[in-house]
């Protein structure tokens, strides 16, 4: 029955179906609009990041959300961005996939995406980076420039932090691709489809500076439909996971996957079948954009809480991950 709905949801080839384990996974634990979270702990307190929503807390360009269980979340209400970069349309600046680490000096950088007016014309998004000495921020800009912006290949979004357990620094992105795609779902299901590669950055010790040029570690294929997107890294008994998305966000075939490799930077070998599909919790549609803790256990994400929800407000679940050599179950 798996392998039918995975492969009826053009997510991958046949497969091996693997044992059924215990599903760790609880919500929705916000019921707003709140897309794309990214978690972090500090101290006794997780604390979670979302995207500009476009139905609740409108005005807010950073969502915030704190919990001291990981179960109970509560909304702030606080937009957690202060000033964008200058390169940034102020006036609509459409916030997405902000992703908060802890610099060694115990302040804390974002990661953030926004509508550049360097191209596009309103249509492509870059990555750009704020600070903060609180958690909660505001975080305003450190950088008169973006920290990628590669508009010639549709911008870029979805940043995440990762450092290696020898002390080395990395920023992973998408190039937006199918910003520039040939139309049909999320622009790129009209030939010729376009790359959507996730990239991965060396950066110095302000998690700012490029240390030598991105290096592509991961692309779209068949099984992937329009893009990958939203990547995020942790490492465990020195193997690297890079857990991605596939298949458009308004849709239920969107479908959170992981990779796995002996490298950072390099040779990552998709999964046989994805962590999370419509389905794989009972009243979930759309499963995707997950950010694992550096810990590899706790796991934030956000899925469409009905069918009728597809395409609208998207709820955020929480999930406890299970690593078992190069197999991820929750």
């Amino acid at each position: 029955m798996l392998r039918l709905l995975l492969c009826s949801l053009g997510l991958l080839a046949p497969i091996l179906a693997l044992p059924i384990t215990k599903r760790e996974i609880q919500g929705p634990v916000i019921t707003s609009d709140f897309p794309d979270p990214s978690i972090i702990k500090v101290g006794d307190t997780w604390y979670a990041f979302g995207t500009q929503s476009v139905f609740d807390y409108t005005d807010i360009r950073v969502q915030l959300a704190t919990s001291t269980d990981f179960n109970t979340w509560t909304v702030t209400g606080n937009d957690a961005m202060g000033t964008l970069g200058g390169w940034v349309d102020q006036a609509q600046p459409l916030v997405w996939a902000p992703d908060v680490y802890q610099r060694e000096d115990g302040s804390f950088i974002l990661y953030y995406s926004a509508t550049t007016t360097t191209a596009g014309n309103g249509n492509f998004h870059c990555v750009g980076t704020a600070v903060s000495d609180n958690i909660e921020g505001p975080y305003n800009s450190n950088s008169d420039t973006p920290f990628a912006c590669p508009t010639d290949q549709g911008g870029a979004i979805d940043a995440s932090a990762f450092k290696d357990d020898d002390g080395t620094r990395y920023v992973i992105y998408k190039i937006d691709g199918n910003a520039r795609g040939n139309g049909g779902v999320c622009g790129n299901t009209e030939e010729p489809i376009v790359s959507t590669p996730i990239m991965i950055q060396q950066v110095d010790s302000d998690w700012t500076t490029h240390i030598g040029d991105p290096i592509q570690i991961l692309d779209r294929g068949e099984y992937d439909g329009p893009l990958i997107e939203g990547a995020s890294m942790v490492k465990k008994d020195g193997t690297y996971f890079l857990f991605f998305i596939s298949n458009c966000y308004s849709t239920p075939q969107y479908a959170e996957s992981y990779a796995t490799s002996s490298s950072p930077t390099g040779g990552f070998v998709k999964a046989q079948q994805p962590l999370l599909v419509s389905g794989t919790f009972p009243g979930t549609f759309g499963p995707g954009h997950a950010d694992v803790a550096f810990d590899g256990v706790h796991m934030a994400f956000h899925a469409y809480a009905s069918e009728g929800d597809v395409g609208q407000r998207r709820a955020m679940y929480t999930a406890l991950l299970n690593i078992d050599g190069n197999i991820v179950t929750v």
